[in-house]
């Protein structure tokens, strides 16, 4: 469909319900509870609104050649546009993440103990494998123990922070890639030590996350790692090969 079809067809409301009710159905088959979906399709919402107000802040010259209040009535109208699109991603993030955003004092303040749900654990999950077999194999790591260790990572950060994590942990990546790269050859899958020992989080995508936190949060890490009766020794480990010390909780 082209931009003139959109124009003449828009996407109205039925449809678009239609298509969110299809989504649920869809998502509950696959032994997605109700709640979680309706947290990741606000999530997508929030994100597509904001990449719509990215888009239109790039846009913001007015075309031709029009004159001068032209061209202030285009900016404010533009500028009036993009207000109300960040108040419309805001509204569909509270949605997502419940009214706690408005007090969170920072993306790496505890939460003031928000549960981590299995949702969050579900979406670091999604964004440590691609950036963990981009310098090693699959894991070799019990899932049960990737999901407390990942719990005990997000635990560390307050609920907006962790709506934002994935793309942190690209940026820590894309930051680090070459230190990353000789961490894994030198501790990973293909390295000579062992998957059963203090190094063997290195084994496990979870490291991404962990290794993120270490260079970030350690003294909030080391709490939550304490709380979730993790084996001291894999944080110890860690911290070790990386270079860094944990500061005690």
């Amino acid at each position: 469909m082209n931009t003139a079809e959109i124009g003449r067809h828009p996407l109205d409301s039925a449809s678009v319900l239609n298509a969110k009710k299809t989504l649920f159905e869809l998502l509950s088959r696959s032994g997605v509870f109700r709640d979680e979906a309706e947290e990741l399709i606000a999530l997508v919402e929030a994100g597509a609104i904001a990449e719509a107000h990215s888009e239109a802040g790039k846009a913001a010259a007015p075309p031709g050649e029009n004159g001068e209040p032209y061209a202030t009535g285009w900016h404010d109208g533009a500028r009036a546009v993009g207000d109300a699109l960040v108040r419309i991603a805001e509204r569909a993030l509270e949605r997502a993440i419940g009214p706690a955003m408005s007090d969170a004092v920072g993306d790496d303040a505890a939460p003031g103990h928000h549960l981590v749900g299995r949702m969050d654990v579900e979406l670091a999950k999604v964004a440590v494998t691609p950036l963990y077999l981009s310098f090693s194999d699959a894991s070799s790591l019990d899932p049960e123990v990737s999901d407390e260790v990942l719990t005990a990572v997000l635990g560390t950060m307050s609920v907006v922070g962790r709506v934002g994590y994935a793309g942190r942990l690209k940026e820590f990546t894309e930051t680090h890639r070459e230190r990353l790269a000789q961490l894994y050859a030198q501790y990973g899958p293909r390295s000579r030590i062992a998957v059963h020992g203090r190094y063997s989080l290195l084994h496990s995508p979870t490291s991404i996350a962990v290794l993120e936190r270490l260079s970030t949060a350690p003294s909030a890490l080391r709490t939550e790692w304490e709380r979730a009766e993790l084996p001291p020794a894999w944080l110890d480990g860690l911290t070790t090969a990386w270079g860094t010390r944990a500061a005690p909780g």
